[in-house]
């Protein structure tokens, strides 16, 4: 049975009562109280639902798991765009493989140095529901330098005649149509259709969870970039709460040759450049994962 044919059946009562678990490994996870059911549907590709929750507010989940929510999604989209973008000297052109929700383009729209942004989301549906119900996140796709080209982001980067000065991937777990972002052959094609100083940022997991999983990312990264290396941040509706990034370059170092950032931190809710340094610090235990 459907979420919202659920709701229609149960009482108010029965309602205010709906608790929504996101496993992790099976064993542990989280677990938010649902105020109402918005929106429950499946794509071409995934079950997509919108639920209004106390503590989060609206969330995005796909195929069971929360993707974004209302309270801490800035926490994510800063970090996975304003690290390479304020690293970059001049990042003109900027590609975001996944991104449906829109975060990640408000934040690169942010930067007056950005001439296009090009998205490259496979599901349509996910870009339609974010615009309905996450406005203020997904404002972003109505300006006139965004173009969203719905495609497989692997296939789009193997055929690609297009160079970029960044590439972010702002993908989804390494599962369903997820899974081909996180292979050697998708890295590859990324690095060949970076400019000669391009910087490719990529989401690589939860390094408390995901261990085995973030050791093979970052082998690939390091034979393919001659500068890697892994930030992170703590985002609370994420495994663990503990969720860590890929940055490689072609030539620019995060820190080496970082200058500052080149927005108004005034506008931003978590990425400062103190954060910016301090993220790259890793904890021994996570230390061990890509050195």
């Amino acid at each position: 049975m459907e979420l919202n044919e659920i709701a229609r059946e149960v009482s108010m009562e029965d309602l205010w009562n709906i608790w929504f678990s996101e496993l992790h490994r099976k064993s542990a996870g989280l677990t938010v109280k649902i105020k109402d059911i918005l929106f429950s549907g499946k794509s071409d590709f995934q079950r997509i639902e919108v639920f209004d929750t106390e503590v989060f507010g609206k969330v995005l989940v796909l195929y069971g798991s929360i993707m974004i929510s209302e309270r801490d999604e800035f926490i994510y989209h800063e970090m996975i765009t304003h690290v390479p973008l304020n690293v970059h000297p001049a990042p003109e052109s900027v590609l975001v493989v996944g991104g449906g929700d829109g975060g990640t383009v408000r934040e690169v729209l942010k930067h007056k140095d950005v001439k296009k942004v090009k998205v490259v989301e496979i599901d349509r549906m996910v870009v339609e529901v974010c615009k309905r119900f996450f406005p203020e996140i997904s404002g972003g796709f109505d300006d006139p330098k965004v173009e969203i080209v719905y495609n497989d982001g692997a296939r789009f980067m193997a055929e690609t005649g297009e160079r970029f000065d960044v590439v972010i991937i702002d993908s989804s777990d390494p599962v369903g149509p997820a899974e081909v972002l996180f292979q050697r052959q998708f890295y590859e094609n990324v690095y060949r259709k970076l400019k000669e100083d391009g910087i490719m940022v990529a989401q690589t997991e939860s390094p408390f969870y995901d261990r085995e999983a973030i050791s093979k990312i970052y082998r690939s990264f390091k034979q393919i970039f001659p500068i890697v290396s892994m930030y992170i941040a703590s985002i609370p509706t994420y495994p663990s709460g503990l969720w860590s990034f890929g940055f490689c370059s072609k030539r620019f170092h995060p820190i080496h040759d970082f200058r500052g950032t080149k927005v108004d931190c005034a506008s931003l809710r978590y990425y400062n450049p103190d954060v910016h340094v301090a993220s790259f610090k890793l904890p021994n235990f996570i230390k061990e994962l890509v050195e």
